[in-house]
């Protein structure tokens, strides 16, 4: 029998080889997908979250688990193909025009991805254009942005005001998140909220959810 305690260790420590091996072995004996996803790899990624929040995890461990999650996800997903309820939301995720930096952003997304979102993940440079069009074909329900320069964090508006103008500002949720962004200025651009690591953003990105 899967002992499903070894595939919450190995996310929770990065193992990814592990991690896939037990998720084969607990399919092959057709253990229930939402429990696999839901009850161990979630908790296993908030677990990490957690650590990283209060300084005993790093980046590099956020990094690690979200590889072993992803690996055991997509042997998964196949099984979660037409069950709306396996999803927590539809975030598109980028960097904004003019912004090359991604790893954070990368961070974030993996994370999302991790505890039961689903991302569309644009990339960097992404345009106001870019993000509308997203939004309407994947009927997104979070929009993140990310920026690490204050000559780019300033095309945030620009994307605020593209939403706006498409008329999907009702309804669509709007995060911004890098070093130079800030909550006052969130408020500023009219976007729903801010984070600064890969965890509150999660953590704002169920409340948003949770709200809708």
């Amino acid at each position: 029998m899967a002992d499903l305690n070894i595939l919450y260790e190995s996310i929770l420590s990065g193992k990814l080889e592990p991690a896939v091996a037990i998720t084969v072995e607990a399919i092959e004996e057709g253990l229930d997908p939402q429990i696999i996803i839901n009850d161990f790899m979630i908790k296993a990624m908030e677990e990490i979250g957690a650590r990283f929040e209060c300084g005993k995890a790093y980046v590099p461990n956020l990094l690690m688990s979200a590889r072993a999650m992803k690996g055991s996800l997509d042997l998964l997903k196949p099984l979660l193909k037409g069950d709306t309820s396996s999803s927590m939301g539809k975030v598109v995720i980028g960097t904004v025009k003019g912004d090359l930096h991604d790893i954070g952003k990368n961070i974030v997304a993996s994370m999302l991805e991790g505890c039961g979102f689903e991302v569309i993940n644009l990339g960097v440079d992404v345009t106001s254009e870019q993000f509308v069009e997203a939004v309407k074909v994947h009927n997104a329900d979070i929009i993140c942005m990310s920026a690490l320069l204050t000559t780019t964090m300033i095309y945030m508006k620009e994307v605020v005001e593209a939403i706006e103008a498409a008329g999907l500002k009702n309804k669509v949720k709007i995060m911004i998140g890098g070093a130079p962004v800030s909550q006052s200025f969130a408020l500023k651009i009219g976007a729903t909220g801010f984070s600064d690591n890969a965890n509150s953003a999660v953590q704002k990105a169920k409340e948003l959810m949770a709200a809708n």
